[in-house]
């Protein structure tokens, strides 16, 4: 397994305030990972934060218990990962699993295929009752002077 370069993390209600503290984390992320290229570090942070808010728009709790947002975002030497999980939360439709974008005239809809867009792949994982959108994006670091 690959050496892991620098790691950051989130996990609390699936609310709005969980996007601001996300961005705060992957703020930190980037100062000890400081050798990511800008446009894998702008391509990736959008990534994550639109799986992460979709998740907070989205998910649909699947008992009492209200959705949690679990967020692991690892830098590797060549690659980015970050496992965004929704807790006990009920299974996507398979509509909501299509990367295709909707009609022009649709007011939402185009999460994924954005996410598919800016990162090199995308898997989806259901455990109990959590889903898990694992996100990774190829990067090589900047050449130094």
């Amino acid at each position: 397994m690959t050496e892991v370069l620098a790691r950051r993390g989130y996990h609390g209600p699936a609310a709005e305030e969980a996007i601001e503290a996300l961005h705060e984390e992957m703020e930190a992320l980037w100062g000890d990972a400081s050798f990511v290229p800008d446009v894998d570090r702008m391509t990736f942070a959008t990534a994550v934060i639109e799986a992460a808010g979709n998740i907070v728009q989205h998910a649909q709790p699947a008992a009492d218990k209200p959705v949690e947002i679990d967020v692991d975002i690892s830098v590797r030497p060549s690659r980015l990962v970050a496992r965004v999980s929704a807790q006990n939360a009920r299974e996507p439709f398979a509509n909501d699993m299509r990367a295709e974008l909707p009609d022009e005239d649709a007011e939402s809809g185009r999460g994924l295929a954005l996410i598919e867009a800016l990162v090199t792949t995308v898997t989806f994982e259901r455990q109990d009752g959590t889903n898990t959108w694992i996100l990774t994006r190829e990067s090589t670091p900047a050449p130094t002077d």
